[in-house]
C-alpha cells in the first residue's frame, strides 16, 4: 500500500508526536537526520519545534506521508530561500521514511511528492538538500534525479575520529518564466 502525502497538515499533538517518534526511530536506526544514536524523542523535540516556528513564520512547509493506519511514516520540510537573489530554489530538510517502511519505494515517492509540492509553490526551479557522506545517500538521491553540486570534506563529525563529508545535491525542476 502506498503512502498518502499531505502538504501542510494541521499541526496537533498527534502529528507532533508522530514526527517526533519518526525522527527518533530513523535516527536510532542509523538514519542521517541530524542525530547520532541513541537519541530519545525528548532530544528530538526542540529541533522539531524549530521547524514548526519556521512553518508559523511562513518560511517552511511540511510534507507528511501517512501509512494505511494514518500514522506518520515519512516527512520532508520545504524551506524557501530568503536571499532575494535565490528565491527560485528551496531547501529540502529532514527527509525521513520510517525504518519499517524502507525498501518499499516510499523514499522515491516522498521525493516525487516534494518535487510536486515545490512546483505548486510557484516560481521554484530547483530543490537543494544536503546529506551525510559515507552512507550511500548520494547514490539514492542521484537515482531520483538529484545531482551532486558540492561537497565539504569532513564537515560532519559523527563521533571523534569519524568525520563525514557534507554533500549538497540539486534537483532541477525546470525554468519558470
Amino acid at each position: 500500500m502506498a503512502l498518502t502525502f499531505v502538504l501542510d497538515p494541521p499541526v496537533d499533538s498527534v502529528l507532533r508526536d508522530g514526527i517526533t517518534s519518526l525522527w527518533a526511530d530513523v535516527s536510532n536506526a542509523g538514519g542521517s537526520v541530524g542525530f547520532v544514536p541513541p537519541v530519545s524523542p525528548e532530544a528530538v523535540r526542540p529541533e522539531l519545534v524549530k521547524h514548526f516556528v519556521a512553518m508559523a513564520e511562513g518560511r517552511t512547509r511540511l510534507l507528511v506521508g501517512l501509512d494505511e493506519d494514518g500514522t506518520v511514516a515519512a516527512t520532508a520540510f520545504l524551506t524557501r530561500n530568503t536571499h532575494r537573489l535565490m528565491t527560485h530554489w528551496l531547501w529540502l530538510y529532514t527527509v525521513m521514511v520510517h525504518p519499517r517502511h524502507q525498501g518499499k519505494g516510499y523514499g522515491r515517492d516522498l521525493l516525487a511528492a516534494a518535487a510536486d509540492a515545490a512546483r505548486g509553490l510557484g516560481g521554484i526551479e530547483a530543490i537543494r538538500l544536503t546529506c551525510r557522506g559515507g552512507e550511500g545517500l548520494e547514490r539514492f538521491y542521484g537515482s531520483c534525479g538529484y545531482k551532486e553540486v558540492g561537497r565539504v570534506p569532513d564537515a560532519i563529525r559523527v563521533a571523534p575520529g569519524d568525520d563525514r563529508d557534507d554533500v549538497t545535491m540539486l534537483l532541477s525542476l525546470g525554468r519558470v518564466d
